[in-house]
């Protein structure tokens, strides 16, 4: 199990992710895709980083916005798996041409 992430290292790391801030235990984005097969293909490509990570995000789908929820819920709040989910999340929305949205 991954070890919890103190209040300031969480703050550190929110600062290179743009467009992800907290929510107590719990980190969030949501990206405005061009469309919607392209938020569709978001997820998708997301789920394969997921699943090779064996942690899985909460996502929220709404026609071109998807809105993700971050937390590592068997060690009870937030990791570096989070971290580095969220950063593997903002990679695949810029290549897919998504922009932070404030939700």
């Amino acid at each position: 199990m991954s070890r919890l992430l103190d209040d300031d290292e969480i703050s550190r790391a929110l600062e290179d992710l743009p467009g992800w801030s907290r929510d107590g235990d719990t980190i969030r984005a949501s990206y405005r895709s061009p469309a919607f097969l392209d938020a569709i293909g978001l997820v998708t490509r997301v789920a394969d980083e997921a699943e090779q990570m064996n942690h899985h995000p909460d996502i929220d789908i709404r026609w071109t916005t998807t809105t993700w929820g971050l937390s590592t819920h068997d060690a009870g709040g937030l990791t570096q798996l989070d971290v580095e989910l969220a950063h593997r999340i903002a990679q695949a929305a810029a290549a897919s041409g998504a922009t932070p949205d404030g939700g």
